[in-house]
């Protein structure tokens, strides 16, 4: 007895989905959840700032994605490693809170020869920093080759006012 081709075709999807289904099950789960809110207060001290800085950078700013630190060779965003100390002589006139500030605004504004732009504005979705995450970060970035000097009462002139 011949199975008609329509009944074929059915059994072949419905198999596949089933097989495929069960392969599916078999994977690892993973739940990526949304960073957890860090509470920044207004007094924080340089050394609170360097520690929030680097929990911003791991988790909501996720800037280990494309930047290293310590690593050398082919490298997507310039690596972190003594960013502290090459920021106060990077661009021209421009003191190391300034050019950290306007790398993390205005990412493209100086692209590090040997790169290519495309870095996320921070501050703007999809990743949405705050000023005072920003302030974290940049007293994070100072840390790393240089003595952070930035502070929560330090003003910006891309925060926003209020």
């Amino acid at each position: 007895m011949k199975m008609p081709v329509a009944l074929n075709v059915v059994l072949l999807v419905v198999g596949s989905s089933l097989f495929y289904t069960y392969v599916g099950q078999l994977v690892p789960q993973k739940q990526l959840l949304p960073p957890a809110e860090v509470a920044i207060a207004a007094d924080l001290t340089t050394d609170q700032m360097v520690k929030v800085g680097f929990e911003v950078v791991q988790q909501k700013g996720l800037c280990l994605t494309c930047h290293t630190i310590g690593k050398s060779g082919t490298l997507r965003y310039p690596d972190l490693a003594g960013v502290g100390d090459r920021a106060k002589t990077r661009k021209a006139g421009m003191d190391d809170i300034h050019y950290l500030a306007e790398s993390l605004y205005h990412p493209d504004a100086f692209v590090v020869p040997g790169f290519k732009g495309g870095m996320p504005t921070i501050n703007k979705p999809p990743i949405g920093l705050t000023d005072k995450e920003i302030l974290c970060v940049i007293a994070w970035l100072q840390s790393l080759g240089g003595t952070p000097s930035v502070t929560m009462q330090t003003t910006l002139p891309d925060q926003a006012q209020g």
